[in-house]
């Protein structure tokens, strides 16, 4: 199918939702992500004609010896994931470029705004220079939630900036912060699995 002759409404509908912590790669779908502080990637190789794109919610995590984390939340464990799982479908690194987007401030507290967004995109903007990637179309930081349409075969992306409201700036901070809560419980031991 050529989705890149569709609106961006159908393009949308047919596209696969890219979820925090999840990273996806494709050669024809369409894939489409809604960010707030967190920061989604594209890359692609438009000649091997294949793409895909990450979401994550934080630069780095720590891991301790006691806990296990969702380690694709952060963008050191994602943009490596992205760029392996690319490479094991036939891209080729000197050709991939990136499309980077995210890392609004939609999220203040007594005055002061959440410096996540600001670290996640420059986070993915030093891991790009660092790798070599050129980055040909960027959108971070500002008062906005972004939602992201990427078509991984060719690289097109197109980015609809999202005035937050008051409400809805309180259900993504309530959401982010359950989300990163849930990173720093220790998980527990199932003792009904059986090794052989």
């Amino acid at each position: 199918m050529d989705y890149a002759s569709l609106p961006a409404r159908e393009i949308e509908r047919l596209s696969r939702n890219v979820a925090p912590g999840a990273w996806a790669v494709e050669r024809e779908q369409p894939l489409s992500t809604l960010l707030g502080s967190c920061v989604a990637v594209c890359l692609f190789d438009a000649q091997a004609r294949v793409g895909g794109l990450n979401h994550f919610m934080l630069p780095n995590l720590q891991r301790s010896a006691n806990s296990e984390v969702d380690a694709l939340l952060a963008g050191d464990y994602a943009m490596e994931t992205l760029l392996n799982a690319l490479l094991a479908r036939g891209a080729k690194k000197p050709r991939i470029q990136a499309k980077a987007f995210g890392g609004g401030t939609i999220i203040e507290t007594a005055g002061q705004s959440l410096a996540i967004g600001q670290r996640n995109a420059r986070f993915a903007r030093d891991w790009l220079q660092r790798e070599g990637i050129p980055v040909v179309a960027s959108d971070f930081l500002g008062p906005w939630s972004r939602k992201l349409l990427f078509l991984p075969a060719n690289g097109d992306a197109w980015c609809k900036r999202i005035v937050t409201s008051h409400a809805t700036a309180e259900v993504i901070a309530r959401e982010e912060r359950a989300y990163a809560a849930t990173l720093l419980k220790p998980t527990v031991a199932d003792d009904n699995v059986e090794l052989f």
